[in-house]
């Protein structure tokens, strides 16, 4: 048998299992009413009606049978599912209120309706997996009102009929089976897209390395060959290709919006430059969202003095290290270095920037900020320790 799954929405394909289950349980349900119906006719007024009642139960089994599960209309499933699950009510409603044409009072106060209740149930089914658990309650208590009102039982018999608690377990049932197969596929589709999704940028960052990239560097390499006023081209192109760098390095671990965690390598690396090289490791480095944004800025920050400080072509160099429980930043430059006292001097003289931006940043998140070089001619080197978990 073709199947047409691909031509379905969303939620008619995460469903169709269980409409193509829910009509193989009604067509034995029909079998059962058929065995019931030749046990009882002997005891019916109007034994005719009753066959022709059945056969109409039959023939409408069979259509909503086909319509249900949608074999032959994959293009119309939900127009049509709607208009046949509303007759389903209808239809079981008038032959529920067909019993009291066929039998009279003794009989169908005290036995199942001419449908019984497993046939009734299909209804309720039906509502269920299209509307969900709510629709498929208030079904089988409709149905199970409609039951109780044409065996005129509403008195103390009521509590004693299982009518009602299999109806409205049955409505309860397929309908959380059937939201939960609608949730599972939308989750299903959305892990789809993001994999294409990821494909698709690993590709195009392919194409710009081998293309882009390679172009870049060698304007980068002959402008400065040449020299002069080549040299600012040289110097635009290095910049453009550090960035692109940076962008398709970002392509496979970029921060959720709504993740508790977020890898913080993204946030270090979008500030390389060509005057300053990132280094981080292969795999991610997730850590609190709000610890990563600190650390960036105080990276950020001490990126700033090296272009502010360290004087006229100094680089800079960043190293991320993930040892497991602390992860250690260090932010290190070729400059003229800072002279010894310059930074307590400095704060004395109220000029906060280091021990705020840098020092109190990394404090706050229960890490140490530790300036390893000071003294002229050796550069600046800062070293960040920040714990996974920061101390209260």
């Amino acid at each position: 048998m073709r199947t047409h799954t691909a031509e379905l929405s969303s939620a008619d394909a995460a469903t169709a299992p269980l409409w193509r289950a829910a009509q193989a349980f009604r067509l034995v349900t029909l079998l059962y009413a058929i065995g019931q119906q030749i046990a009882s006719v002997p005891y019916y007024q109007h034994p005719r009606l009753s066959w022709v009642l059945i056969a109409l139960m039959a023939i409408w089994s069979g259509v909503s049978a086909l319509l249900l599960s949608q074999w032959y209309f994959p293009t119309a499933t939900g127009r049509i599912r709607g208009w046949v699950v509303f007759g389903d009510q209808v239809v079981t409603i008038l032959l529920i209120a067909s019993t009291r044409l066929v039998a009279d009072y003794g009989w169908y106060h005290g036995h199942q309706t001419l449908p019984t209740t497993l046939w009734i149930a299909n209804a309720v089914i039906s509502m269920a997996i299209l509307r969900g658990p709510v629709a498929g309650v208030l079904a089988g208590l409709g149905m199970s009102a409609v039951v109780v009102t044409v065996r005129e039982q509403w008195g103390q018999d009521v509590w004693g009929d299982a009518t009602a608690p299999v109806l409205v377990s049955v409505g309860l049932a397929l309908g959380l089976a059937a939201n939960t197969a609608r949730r599972a596929q939308g989750q299903l589709e959305q892990a789809l897209r993001i994999t294409a999704a990821a494909e698709e940028r690993e590709r195009l960052a392919r194409e710009v390395h081998d293309g882009v990239l390679q172009v870049l560097a060698f304007i980068k390499r002959r402008g400065g060959e040449i020299g002069g006023p080549a040299t600012e081209l040289a110097q635009r192109a290095g910049e453009q290709e550090v960035a692109l760098r940076v962008l398709i390095s970002e392509q496979g671990a970029r921060p959720d919006a709504g993740a508790a965690e977020v890898d913080v390598r993204p946030l270090l690396t979008v500030q390389a430059t060509p005057a300053v090289s990132v280094a981080t490791p292969g795999d991610p480095v997730p850590i609190g969202r709000a610890a990563a944004h600190e650390i960036a800025a105080a990276v950020g920050t001490a990126l700033s003095n090296v272009e502010l400080h360290a004087g006229p072509g100094a680089k800079a160099y960043v190293l991320l290290e993930d040892t497991g429980d602390m992860l250690v930043v260090s932010v290190r430059d070729d400059g003229v270095g800072i002279p010894v006292g310059r930074l307590m001097a400095a704060e004395a003289e109220g000029r906060m920037g280091v021990s705020r931006s840098i020092v109190g940043r990394i404090a706050a998140l229960g890490g140490t900020a530790e300036l390893l070089t000071e003294g002229e001619d050796f550069g600046t080197e800062w070293e960040f320790r920040i714990p996974r978990r920061p101390a209260r």
